[in-house]
């Protein structure tokens, strides 16, 4: 547990509630407020977090940029010019976008940010991520009413879209001019809750791969033993993955050094054909979420594909929904600087830190694939990990707490020394 800082500090007693109530922490009320806002798919409200960020610029008087990066997607960017501006920047990147609810599951509704009687606040998105951005931003507020300078220029950027690839967002806006315009060094991005007292800190991440496996097959009548038909050939393969799956599940539950993101998850999400009971199709199409850890050899990966449909019959092709390829990671040992800052930091705030590759995808991958050092970090420790699941909540200690550790890191990674090739 981070060691509590002078000045405001949230409590958890009172009646539940929907709205800020007398004597909330600030920080707090601001995250509610946040979390009321409706930026969930499929039609996400981004004009109310544009709206929104607008004012939040306006009061933290930093100058505001946004770049419209596909129509209606529009990626906003506050920048805290360092004393150096010249060096590499430091990026504080969130996203404003959250997934669907089934309101029916919640216990209360899921955008009216209810603070129950311990303290806990439940929405979409308590956890992923709109309260690491409040976090984020209200670091800022009170490293600035201190007077504080920093060396190296922060950028504080929000992006749509991540929840839904991030292709109308980071995918796209890393080749964008204006991205290297920013000239980031380090950057700090989205990471998970920890059941425990430890904070979970992630270097790299797992490469999706979604693939459909096309199988054809003799058709006919469903009262005939017809041969080489699409579904012989559609239980070979799903055999083929299925067996695979348990080796890698097997390995996980047996090391006690693996995570889930050391090992390839592998899910058989979608099955199609057939057009009546008494038809023999004449093809079949299952399809499957793979999630490969950067330790695996990708192109031997894709020869097993290739040999497990060419064992399964003749004609079996295979195509990508989804195939990432890059499997750049950022450095956690002692000697790097962006690292060294990061550790060193957490560690004088008693914080013991867990580091894992991410076992789903964050935007941390566009920015690692364009050779920028990305560490993905939510400072959310005794919590149970809820993102995208029913009842999502975050208590407010913890989320207070969450500012009090970006106050003290955001100016240390602004003062890691030049590197030779800045000076």
């Amino acid at each position: 547990m981070l060691p509590d800082k002078d000045g405001p500090s949230g409590g958890g007693g009172g009646q539940c509630c929907a709205h800020g109530s007398a004597g909330e922490d600030p920080s707090v009320s601001l995250f509610r407020e946040y979390l009321r806002l409706k930026t969930v798919h499929p039609q996400p409200d981004y004009d109310a977090a544009l709206r929104f960020l607008d004012r939040i610029a306006e009061e933290l008087d930093l100058p505001v940029k946004k770049i419209e990066v596909f129509p209606r997607r529009v990626v906003t960017i506050m920048t805290w010019e360092g004393t150096n501006p010249a060096l590499k920047s430091i990026l504080l990147n969130s996203h404003t976008d959250v997934v669907p609810v089934f309101q029916e599951h919640w216990k209360y509704d899921a955008f009216t940010a209810v603070k129950d009687a311990e303290g806990n606040i439940y929405g979409r998105g308590t956890q992923d991520m709109k309260s690491v951005t409040i976090q984020y931003i209200q670091a800022i507020r009170r490293l600035k009413a201190e007077g504080n300078k920093l060396m190296r220029t922060v950028h504080l950027m929000f992006v749509p879209d991540e929840e839904v690839g991030g292709h109308k967002g980071m995918e796209t806006f890393v080749t964008h001019p204006e991205f290297q315009k920013l000239n980031i060094g380090f950057a700090l991005d989205e990471g998970l809750a920890n059941p425990g007292e430890a904070f979970t800190v992630f270097y790299g991440e797992r490469n999706p791969w979604w693939i459909t496996i096309h199988c054809p097959g003799n058709p006919g009548h469903g009262s005939r033993f017809v041969e080489n038909t699409a579904a012989e050939k559609l239980r070979n393969i799903i055999n083929s993955f299925m067996d695979f799956r348990e080796k890698e599940k097997l390995r996980l539950n047996t090391s006690q050094c693996f995570t889930l993101g050391d090992v390839t998850t592998v899910n058989m999400t979608m099955i199609k054909g057939g057009v009546a009971y008494n038809v023999i199709p004449a093809e079949m199409d299952v399809s499957f979420d793979l999630r490969i850890p950067p330790t695996v050899n990708l192109q031997e990966f894709e020869k097993q594909i290739k040999l497990w449909c060419e064992e399964a019959g003749e004609g079996i092709t295979y195509k990508f929904a989804q195939k990432h390829m890059n499997q750049n990671i950022t450095s956690t040992e002692d000697s790097d600087p962006w690292w060294n800052a990061f550790s060193t930091t957490c560690k004088a705030m008693n914080m013991l830190l867990e580091k894992e590759i991410f076992p789903a995808a964050t935007d941390s991958r566009f920015i690692r694939a364009v050779g920028i050092p990305a560490v993905g970090f939510s400072p959310m420790n005794r919590t149970p990990i809820l993102l995208h699941d029913h009842n999502e909540f975050l208590n407010e200690q913890v989320f207070l707490n969450g500012i009090n550790a970006y106050e003290r890191l955001i100016p240390a990674l602004a003062s890691v020394p030049a590197f030779p090739k800045e000076t």
